[in-house]
């Protein structure tokens, strides 16, 4: 149930509230739908590389475009660099940076936490203006294959909120 942003680690504890719900995805049990097959399929031209959390442009650039166009009004589009790098960037556990490209050209960047059981998504965020991408489903395919590539059971998505679109 606990979340990670930036340096600090949460889990959410309201008196009068239980509508976060955290998602763990149990790697073994999982079957790719019919269009989570076509996602794989669709995006098998992604090549996935491993950076260490540093600031690289591009991606900032990527993550302001991703938020202004997916998350316009939520306040996270109005993020500055600082923001964008406390966020991200920093982290006291095992994190790994991960660049998706196509044919040299950015399409998305995932921050993904190491854990003992198994890989915790903290962020990703992709080229918003592809038509007809799945990038996000692409994503969480991708994550749940490492798991499963390195004998990890779990896959933990973050927290679902029954009256929240966006979680």
């Amino acid at each position: 149930g606990f979340r990670r942003s930036g340096v600090f680690t949460y889990r959410p504890l309201c008196a009068s509230c239980s509508a976060c719900i955290p998602v763990r995805l149990p790697v073994a049990r999982f079957t790719p739908s019919r269009s989570q097959r076509r996602s794989s399929k669709a995006h098998g031209a992604l090549q996935a590389r491993e950076l260490p959390l540093t600031d690289v442009a591009e991606h900032y650039q990527l993550y302001r475009r991703y938020q202004q166009a997916r998350h316009t009004g939520g306040g996270m589009d109005q993020d500055d660099h600082e923001q964008y790098a406390n966020f991200l960037l920093q982290s006291g556990v095992n994190t790994r940076l991960i660049e998706f490209t196509e044919n040299g050209v950015l399409r998305m960047a995932s921050i993904i936490d190491v854990l003992n059981d198994g890989l915790s998504s903290v962020y990703t965020f992709y080229d918003p203006d592809l038509p007809g991408a799945s990038l996000g489903t692409y994503s969480i395919l991708w994550q749940i294959a490492q798991c499963a590539a390195n004998d990890l059971p779990y896959l933990y998505l973050g927290y679902w909120i029954r009256d929240s679109q966006k979680m």
